[in-house]
C-alpha cells in the first residue's frame, strides 16, 4: 500500500497504463504543455511525446468525435473534458455515436474510449462550471460511467475503464483532488457496475457515490462515536451498470435507508436508489427512503451562498437522525 493523494493515483495510472499498452494516448484541451488544469497530465507530454499526448483546441464536439474513431480503429484514447459542463458540447458524439456504434453496427466495431471529466460544485466556479450532470450519461445505453470516492477506487477504476472495450464515462469531484488515502501497489482493476459496502452497520443504510461516499464515511464515524448510530455506507461507484443487488441486500439488513447525492433532488440519481429500494426491498423498510441533494437552484457564484446550496455532512447526519426517529415512532 502507497498513500497518495486522489490526483496522484489518476496521474500514476494513466502513466502506467500509457506504459503497458502502447494503444493508450490522451486526447484534451491543455493536457500536454500546461499539463492538465488539474495537473493530472503533469510530465506525460515530455515523458510520451506529441504522438500520445493530443494537446487539442477548444473544441470538444472535434476532439470527442476524433477519439471515436480512434478507439474503432484499434486504439485507446483516454479524453480529458476539462469540465463535464463543457461535455455538452459533445453530447452527440458521447450519446449519438460512442454509446451506440456497438449495438447499431451489430458488434463490428467497439468503442474503447474513456472520457474523464471533474465536476461538482464548492470551488467558486458559477452555474455554469459547477454542475453534476452525469444522469445524463447514465441515462443511456451502451454507456458505462464510474465514479470514484477515494484514491484507491481512482487507481482500480480507471484501470477497469482504460482495459474495458466499451465507452466509460470517468467522473471526478473536484473536491476529491486533494483528499489522501491508502492505493494497493498491484494493478487489479475494479469490477465496473459493482457497489462497494465501505462500512458495514446494523442501524441504517446510506447509500451515496463520488464526494458524498466520502462525506456518508465522515458522518458514519461521527454518529457511531457521538450517538452510538451504527451506519452501514454503500458506495455505488458505478452509476451504469447499477448494483442494485447490493443496495437491496444492505437494506434488507437495515430497514431503513438515506441517498445522498451531489446533483439535483428532481430526477437525479437518488430517485434511481429509492425505486430500487422500493422495488426490492419495500417489504423490509421500517421508514420511508430519505434523500439528500443540493438545492434546486443554479448553483451561485456567492461562497455562503454556495456552501448553503451543497448537500453537507450535518444535512446527511440531519437526514439519519429523522429517518430513525421515523422507525422509532412505528416500533
Amino acid at each position: 500500500m502507497s498513500m497518495m493523494t486522489y490526483r496522484q493515483a489518476l496521474h500514476d495510472t494513466l502513466r502506467a497504463e500509457m506504459l503497458r499498452d502502447e494503444n493508450v494516448l490522451l486526447i484534451g484541451e491543455e493536457i500536454g504543455v500546461f499539463e492538465g488544469s488539474y495537473k493530472i497530465t503533469a510530465g506525460m507530454l515530455a515523458e510520451f511525446g506529441e504522438k500520445r499526448v493530443r494537446d487539442t483546441p477548444i473544441a470538444e464536439e472535434g476532439f470527442t468525435g476524433a477519439a471515436i474513431g480512434a478507439a474503432m480503429l484499434g486504439l485507446r484514447p483516454v479524453v480529458e473534458i476539462m469540465t463535464i459542463n463543457f461535455s455538452l458540447l459533445a453530447l452527440d458524439q458521447i450519446v449519438n455515436h460512442a454509446a451506440k456504434i456497438y449495438g447499431m453496427f451489430g458488434g463490428q466495431a467497439r468503442v474503447p474510449l474513456v472520457i474523464r471529466t471533474p465536476g461538482g460544485g464548492g470551488q467558486q466556479l458559477g452555474a455554469t462550471h459547477s454542475q453534476n450532470i452525469e444522469l445524463y450519461y447514465a441515462f443511456v445505453p451502451g454507456m458505462k460511467v464510474v465514479a470514484p470516492s477515494s484514491p484507491a477506487d481512482a487507481k482500480a477504476l480507471l484501470l477497469a475503464a482504460i482495459r474495458d472495450d466499451d465507452p466509460v464515462l470517468f467522473l471526478e469531484n473536484l473536491a476529491l483532488y486533494n483528499t489522501k488515502g491508502e492505493v494497493p501497489d498491484d494493478d487489479t482493476p475494479a469490477e465496473i457496475g459493482r457497489a462497494a459496502v465501505t462500512r458495514e452497520g446494523a442501524d441504517i443504510t446510506v447509500v451515496a457515490y463520488s464526494r458524498m461516499a466520502a462525506v456518508a464515511l465522515e458522518v458514519a464515524e461521527r454518529l457511531a462515536e457521538t450517538e452510538g448510530i451504527d451506519v452501514e455506507v454503500v458506495d455505488l461507484r458505478s452509476l451504469r451498470p447499477l448494483d442494485r443487488d447490493t443496495v437491496i441486500a444492505s437494506v434488507k439488513k437495515t430497514h431503513c435507508a438515506v441517498v445522498l447525492e451531489d446533483d439535483w433532488l428532481t430526477y437525479g440519481i437518488g430517485a434511481e436508489i429509492a425505486a430500487t429500494i422500493s422495488d426490492g426491498a419495500f417489504d423490509w423498510l421500517d421508514a420511508p427512503v430519505r434523500r439528500v441533494a443540493m438545492a434546486e437552484v443554479p448553483m451561485p457564484y456567492s461562497k455562503p451562498l454556495e456552501t448553503a446550496a451543497l448537500p453537507s455532512a450535518d444535512d446527511a447526519a440531519t437526514a439519519i437522525r429523522q429517518t430513525l426517529a421515523a422507525v422509532s415512532r412505528r416500533i
